[in-house]
């Protein structure tokens, strides 16, 4: 069977690296002999590989009936959509790194490869190298999970833990981050949270089996976390983290969120430090659920690759269980149908306009649950009257 990788970035190339060293490591896991066959690319890399391998024009992926799996390592919706699209249609199977791809046109094309009873799977795309979709799709499927929490962004978290190590301001912090190569030079997905937005998206469509939007999603990133935020939080006994958060309530609606959070130093997602991620999965049947490891770089991410082209190389069959549909209605409960705590921070005392709250130093408190209007209502009122500093919610 051959193998066609769709880019040679980052991923892409690590992808290549593993198909041609680990061939045969590769082709005994998958039952038969796999091969890098293609790798389609605009530019002209140096070629390892063999005269014939690299392509600029997909056709000849799509017309060569040895190709069993496309790899996709493009980024983006377009053109990796149109390519996955037109391989699942060719009965061909897909795997992808593309978290964007998968939050969007997800249910999509697990339908499509349903259809071609072939499969589309996207290890990488949720936690780099942690396995963490598959165990979600098979061994956790009957678990009745009800809730995800998860540090899913290593930019965001090396620049919290350079703050709370070393005391640094949010700016130093980052700017050491991009000089580490963590972060983009517009690093805005990784900081804004909209990465993390995606990411949680994609792990609460494949648990509940309906699609939810990133776009519904309220997301809110670390560029106002200051390093005041940080010292009374670790006075405290509490770290900030950047919490992507999924829960489904009785109704079945599924409440989500993305924001920094304050976090129990005795809980398991506060000693989560650096580029590392996290998932803690909340089930009935087995209570708390730890995923753990390096949710980012090139090795890593294209190690969740191969494994996902070895399952397609050796089921034959659609793999039944990992789909979701998009709902006639949508499945986000709405910001309103969850309370939770918050630590708030003001200039000033002031402790008489909310005095059943939680005092934690002097200008901090935590708040009873609230709702998000609830909330707002409540930082209204102490904006009138000095400066708001800080509105983070406790992770509970």
């Amino acid at each position: 069977m051959k193998i066609a990788v769709l880019g040679h970035g980052t991923v892409g190339s690590g992808v290549c690296k593993i198909l041609s060293e680990e061939n045969n490591k590769i082709s005994s896991a998958a039952g038969k002999t796999v091969e890098l066959g293609y790798i389609l690319d605009i530019k002209e890399p140096e070629n390892k590989y063999g005269s014939e391998i690299f392509t600029k024009d997909f056709s000849d992926i799509l017309s060569d009936d040895e190709v069993g799996v496309v790899a996709e390592c493009i980024g983006g919706i377009e053109p990796a959509y149109s390519y996955i699209k037109s391989a699942l249609e060719k009965g061909k199977s897909a795997v992808t790194s593309n978290k964007e791809l998968v939050a969007e046109k997800g249910a999509e094309l697990l339908s499509i490869a349903r259809a071609h009873n072939a499969n589309f799977l996207f290890e990488a795309s949720v936690g780099g190298g942690i396995p963490l979709i598959r165990p979600l799709y098979s061994s956790m499927n009957a678990a009745g999970i009800t809730g995800i929490s998860g540090i899913l962004n290593g930019t965001t978290n090396y620049i919290l833990t350079k703050m709370f190590r070393f005391g640094a301001d949010y700016s130093e912090a980052l700017s050491d981050a991009q000089k580490l190569g963590y972060a983009e030079r517009d690093p805005s997905a990784d900081v804004l949270g909209w990465d993390a937005c995606r990411k949680i998206a994609i792990l609460s469509s494949l648990v509940w089996g309906k699609t939810l939007k990133p776009s519904e999603i309220p997301t809110e990133g670390i560029e106002n976390i200051s390093a005041d935020d940080v010292k009374t939080a670790e006075q405290c006994g509490f770290s900030i983290k950047l919490l992507a958060r999924a829960k489904q309530l009785e109704n079945g609606k599924i409440f989500a969120k993305v924001s920094p959070a304050l976090i129990k130093n005795n809980s398991p997602l506060a000693a989560v430090n650096d580029v590392f991620n996290a998932v803690l999965i909340n089930a009935k049947t087995t209570g708390e659920v730890l995923f753990y490891g390096k949710g980012a770089g090139k090795m890593p991410t294209a190690s969740s690759v191969i494994a996902d082209i070895i399952e397609c190389a050796k089921t034959e069959n659609n793999i039944g269980n990992i789909y979701w549909e998009d709902p006639e209605e949508s499945v986000f409960a709405g910001s309103d149908s969850f309370a939770e705590r918050y630590f708030i921070r003001a200039d000033y005392d002031f402790s008489k306009i909310i005095p059943e709250a939680e005092r934690i130093s002097a200008n901090a408190f935590l708040t009873p649950a609230l709702t998000e209007t609830e909330v707002s209502v409540l930082t209204d009122k102490i904006s009138e009257h000095g400066k708001l500093l800080s509105k983070i919610p406790l992770f509970e």
